[in-house]
């Protein structure tokens, strides 16, 4: 049957609790990072993954992709032999943001949040510290697309859904979504500037259907 994800059908209650750091070296490590690799083995459309999304309440983050222009691929149904077994591979370890700058939107989904799109505000660039598998410390900037993914899963390390922080929120099916997003794609608006106090001076357009 595979892995499955926790979702707000299942226990959204339980996807609301904050995840706890981990205390390198940590024995269930590998166990941990293979259900995250096992997952994504089955589910190759899936950008990343918070651990607590699998049922396990520690701050670990997997990102498999955050190219955007692989990620447009798989939209426009030409994705590449290459596209279908890209995978970035990057583990996260007690992942803090120590700086957002910009501005930018596009509308999120989540494999835990059934069909619910919500169109949110991120940071163009992020500055993140981490672990490694290791123990070992990093800090390291993300910018564009792969700063609005790791943004959203860090996020649901705190317990916070996309649905919690949009502007507005659509039910829409996989289908549907890829769709609406050749039309509404990832948006930058500033590249630099506070991202607190951007987010709240820029109105976004809003879009029903």
């Amino acid at each position: 049957m595979g892995i499955k994800i926790i979702t707000i059908k299942d226990n959204e209650k339980y996807l609301r609790e904050i995840s706890k750091p981990v205390i390198l070296p940590d024995e269930s490590l590998k166990d941990n990072i293979k259900l995250l690799e096992d997952y994504f083995k089955e589910n190759d459309t899936t950008l990343a993954l918070a651990l607590n999304q699998i049922g396990i309440l520690k701050r670990i983050i997997y990102l498999k992709n955050t190219n955007l222009d692989v990620v447009n691929r798989k939209i426009y149904n030409n994705e590449t032999e290459t596209d279908k077994n890209y995978n970035e591979h990057k583990i996260l370890i007690n992942p803090i943001i120590t700086s957002r700058v910009g501005l930018t939107t596009f509308w999120e989904a989540c494999a835990s949040c059934n069909d619910y799109v919500g169109l949110v505000k991120r940071p163009y660039v992020i500055e993140v510290q981490y672990q490694d598998v290791f123990g070992e410390k990093h800090t390291e900037t993300f910018k564009g697309f792969p700063a609005t993914v790791l943004s959203h899963e860090i996020d649901h390390l705190d317990g916070i859904l996309h649905m919690d922080v949009a502007d507005e929120i659509l039910t829409l099916t996989p289908h549907e979504r890829n769709e609406f997003r050749k039309t509404y794609g990832y948006n930058i608006i500033y590249e630099q500037g506070d991202f607190n106090e951007l987010k709240n001076s820029v109105k976004t357009l809003k879009k029903t259907i």
